[in-house]
């Protein structure tokens, strides 16, 4: 049995995905978009965070090029939140967090993460042909290069304070994994080769230099000089962005964004590191190792400490579409039969326990049975970017990144 490229399983895809943008358009918000609750409706007192309105930009970008009528009007409003009142018209960047509506400002600290996603909002909306979005993406580059690049350690800033004066004593994994990501789509865009430089420098300390000395087991804490905390929130384990020990969901993650950039990388005839796939494999396999099916129940921890052994057991709904992406993005490359069944075990675990038919898109988080209605890590369900991983990506090619490869009509031409 396969379903990976088939034109029956793209088919369902499809379905899932129209169903999926329709469900995200309900996070529409004047200012930008919303927190979506569990019951599909917006959180008010949740703000409008930089890095959901970003990613909401990026995904209805996709749904542009996928013909989604009404996309382009989503398209139009990220942009318009994104000059207006997202971004710090006096101190340049971009919020945090401001209210739904109105001119407040409920946090105006000037976050690494978020303006990663911002990037890849940005340079995703390019790609549309939408006539204010490569003024966006010079200014979000701009910003990111003066504020949040740091081409002596070849890193990144993690944040800063308003004014860009202070910033923490900290460097986080996570951000520096989404700026790889973002990186990949920028270079398709602009065609500047430094994009795929970084992204190569930062995955070999973060992965190649320091995940595989651990058995591929990703630490995201560093100090400000990138020396590694692996102590960090021992006493609040449970947190959005910065969990304690290490985070399995993003350690395949990061498999599926080696296997993009190697490919990339050999698409232009530039050198890709034998390493590459290598740790690419690691990684799913450590994944598994640590995180699926190991306390009795299927799924994936959401961490684990330098043992190996679960911290946080909920089911946090982006472990297993990221691992349903790589699971296809190593197929790709290796033509190993046992990743399209890993891709066939992790879309039944998704059908069976985390797809809400009855509500309304997927549950965020499930308890360590599979039931859904906890919060312990996260509280509703955000956006559909992550979604978009399983849903889009294993119907186009490792390269370009999604949007651009859309833009080229890439979607679905490998099917059978």
């Amino acid at each position: 049995m396969k379903w990976i490229n088939t034109r029956s399983h793209n088919s369902w895809l499809d379905t899932e995905t129209d169903r999926i943008f329709e469900f995200g358009r309900n996070a529409v918000v004047p200012n930008g978009f919303g927190w979506i609750g569990n019951n599909g409706n917006v959180r008010d007192e949740m703000g409008t965070r930089l890095w959901i309105s970003a990613r909401m930009l990026h995904c209805y970008a996709l749904a542009a090029h996928m013909g989604r009528p009404g996309a382009m009007d989503l398209v139009e409003h990220g942009i318009a939140a994104l000059e207006g009142p997202l971004k710090d018209h006096e101190h340049g960047g971009w919020f945090a967090t401001i209210d739904n509506e109105g001119e407040g400002v409920m946090d105006d600290s000037k976050q690494g993460y978020q303006h990663a996603f911002l990037l890849l909002g940005a340079a995703s909306a390019v790609t549309t042909g939408h006539p204010r979005a490569q003024a966006l993406l010079d200014e979000a580059i701009k910003v990111y290069d003066e504020h949040f690049w740091v081409e002596e350690k070849q890193m990144c800033y993690e944040s800063w304070d308003r004014e860009f004066t202070e910033t923490e004593d900290y460097r986080g994994g996570n951000m520096a994994m989404h700026s790889v990501e973002a990186f990949l789509i920028v270079y398709d865009v602009t065609k500047d080769k430094k994009w795929l430089d970084r992204a190569l420098n930062i995955t070999e300390f973060m992965v190649h230099k320091t995940a595989k000395g651990l058995s591929y087991r990703v630490n995201e804490h560093f100090d400000s000089d990138w020396n590694p905390l692996p102590d960090y929130n021992k006493e609040t384990p449970a947190s959005h962005f910065r969990a304690y020990g290490g985070t399995p969901g993003h350690w395949i993650e990061w498999g599926r964004l080696i296997c993009h950039l190697r490919a990339t990388l050999l698409d232009i005839g530039a050198e890709a590191p034998e390493w590459m796939l290598e740790d690419a494999i690691g990684l799913f396999d450590a994944t598994v190792r640590d995180a699926w099916h190991v306390d009795g129940a299927p799924g994936f921890v959401y961490s684990v400490d330098w043992d190996g052994k679960p911290v946080v057991r909920e089911r946090i709904r982006w472990a297993p579409v990221e691992a349903i992406g790589t699971a296809y993005a190593l197929y790709e490359v290796t033509g190993d039969k046992k990743y399209e069944e890993y891709y066939r075990l992790w879309w039944d675990y998704c059908r069976t326990y985390l797809i809400d038919y009855e509500g309304c898109s997927w549950w965020q988080e499930l308890d360590c049975n599979n039931q859904a209605g906890t919060s312990k890590v996260w509280d509703g369900k955000q956006d559909i970017y992550h979604l978009m991983h399983c849903l889009v990506i294993p119907r186009l090619p490792l390269t370009p990144g999604l949007a651009p490869a859309l833009a080229q009509g890439r979607l679905d031409e490998n099917m059978k």
